[in-house]
């Protein structure tokens, strides 16, 4: 990949985060770039010892760094496996030919097999700069990939990254194409389900466009960021786990792709089908349950639009060879009252121990999909299923099996919510009809989540619910003052965020 002899820095460490991107810096006067004629914004390989990586360059118009110096951001540095002070080559890097394909993309032509395997190896590989993988990603949104496609996708992300084998016919899984805030069923599915006696390995995603995704709220109680080995002590000591897929490398194109797709706001039905699947296959999966809500404002609008990623998803997982059913699920109001990490964590567990004010509609859609993957199984009689995932819940096995996966994979605790809180009152009568997902979800990443765990927000008003001016429609926790004044001023800015009649 090198046009030019390689160019030798001693790097130091200025400390700059620019989370998943490679930059280095250089100043603009010093002899590398006079003499190799490098320019803002030039994708550069970077090596040191036996590691490699492409980074894009920045300039600095400073005294920060010597002419012998460069610097790296702490991503880029942690994937070179480098400190400061040590020495690193810097090259000229040839054009990614991968980029030719992701343009015809652009231009509507479909492509084979071979194209969406050079693609993803270079996403992987980390070839791509932020500009040039927002380009693939919008390439491919809407209804640009056709089936044939998704599958050549889905392949190829599958074949990027590592794979776990089991010595088992049957692994479970299961998956929310998300979009409603809440609904944080995961947890307890896999309770129920473990509990059960099957083998549920749950490799799950950060948040992509929500407040909160499986792997950020489990890393409220527990330690999710488990190696492959580590995940196979726990499925076989506890037959369950819940673990970031990021931290085994399965499907790692999709997490990078994830990266972009959260900065874009997008989710398009191909990518989301190519990346949900490649992760169940990568993980071993070979029974899936996928819950499709749709509502007027949640990820898929309407029940043709969630009758159609139904198919792809059976089409895909036909070709991939997994058993894969669909439920598709009321999306018209949040799961749950929690929104955020920490906040959906105490919903969990207030089910799991089935506290009386726990919400009662979050253990409803648990126990449903719960018991789709209970007779999937056949191990129990039919028409059982609902009454044994039922009870596993309630006599609290269910609550005893997540403890003690939780203490399989590092340890136990009780989320912590936010400092700081705003209640957002009523101010007339009536009940409520109607509930907009995505703003109400929008406030609670405004206040700090994702990222900040213990943002979010607490929701009280359901759809049917009887409210008085001066009831209190949700609280909005987050973790600094500015935070939480950044979601109100939206908050106002707003209409029409819950209707009461």
């Amino acid at each position: 990949m090198i046009t030019s002899s390689a160019q030798k820095l001693i790097i130091k460490d200025l400390g700059i985060d620019t989370y998943k991107e490679h930059i280095l810096f250089l100043r603009s006067d010093c002899t590398i770039c006079k003499a190799e004629g490098f320019n803002a914004l030039t994708r550069l390989e970077i090596k040191s010892h036996n590691k490699h990586i492409i980074a894009t360059l920045n300039i600095i118009h400073s005294d920060l760094l010597n002419d012998c110096e460069a610097s790296l951001s702490i991503e880029a540095m942690k994937s070179l496996n480098i400190k400061n002070g040590d020495a690193v080559t810097i090259s000229h890097l040839q054009p990614i030919e991968s980029l030719g394909l992701v343009r015809a993309k652009i231009y509507k032509k479909q492509l084979d097999d071979n194209a969406f395997k050079k693609i993803i190896y270079d996403v992987a590989e980390g070839h791509y700069s932020n500009m040039e993988l927002a380009a693939f990603v919008s390439a491919c949104a809407g209804d640009n990939l056709t089936l044939k496609e998704i599958i050549s996708l889905t392949k190829a992300m599958i074949n990027a990254g590592n794979k776990i084998q089991w010595n088992s016919e049957m692994i479970f899984d299961k998956h929310c194409v998300g979009g409603l805030p809440g609904n944080r069923t995961t947890p307890i599915v896999v309770s129920i389900v473990a509990a059960a006696g099957l083998l549920i390995p749950k490799t799950s995603s950060r948040a992509i466009t929500s407040p909160a995704g499986t792997a950020d709220t489990m890393e409220t109680i527990t330690n999710v960021a488990l190696s492959t080995e580590q995940i196979k002590n726990v499925i076989n000591k506890e037959n369950g786990c819940f673990a970031w897929g990021g931290a085994v490398n399965l499907s790692p194109a999709d997490d990078i792709l994830i990266a972009i797709e959260r900065s874009l706001d997008i989710d398009s039905e191909g990518q989301m089908v190519a990346s949900v699947l490649s992760k169940k296959v990568a993980a071993g999966s070979t029974h899936v349950v996928i819950d499709i809500p749709f509502g007027t404002t949640a990820k898929v609008r309407s029940k043709n639009e969630a009758l159609r990623l139904q198919y792809y998803f059976k089409a895909v997982s036909e070709a991939l060879n997994i058993h894969t059913e669909i439920i598709i699920t009321d999306g018209t109001q949040p799961v749950g009252r929690g929104i955020g990490p920490a906040l959906e964590a105490i919903d969990v567990l207030q089910v799991l121990k089935n506290d009386i004010d726990s919400p009662k509609d979050l253990k409803e859609r648990s126990i449903i999909i719960a018991a789709e993957l209970i007779k999937m199984s056949g191990k129990f009689s039919s028409g059982t299923e609902l009454c044994v995932a039922r009870n596993l819940l309630e006599n609290g096995t269910a609550y005893e099996k997540f403890k003690a996966i939780c203490l399989a994979q590092g340890g136990f605790k009780e989320p912590v919510l936010a400092e700081y809180h705003h209640d957002v009152l009523s101010e007339n009568d009536g009940k409520v009809t109607a509930i907009d997902n995505r703003k109400l979800a929008r406030i609670a990443k405004l206040a700090g989540a994702p990222k900040v765990s213990s943002a979010g927000i607490l929701f009280y008003s359901p759809i049917g619910k009887e409210i008085k001016n001066g009831d209190c429609l949700f609280k909005i926790y987050a973790e600094s003052p500015g935070e939480l004044n950044y979601a109100i001023d939206y908050l106002n800015s707003i209409q029409d965020l819950i209707m009461i009649e």
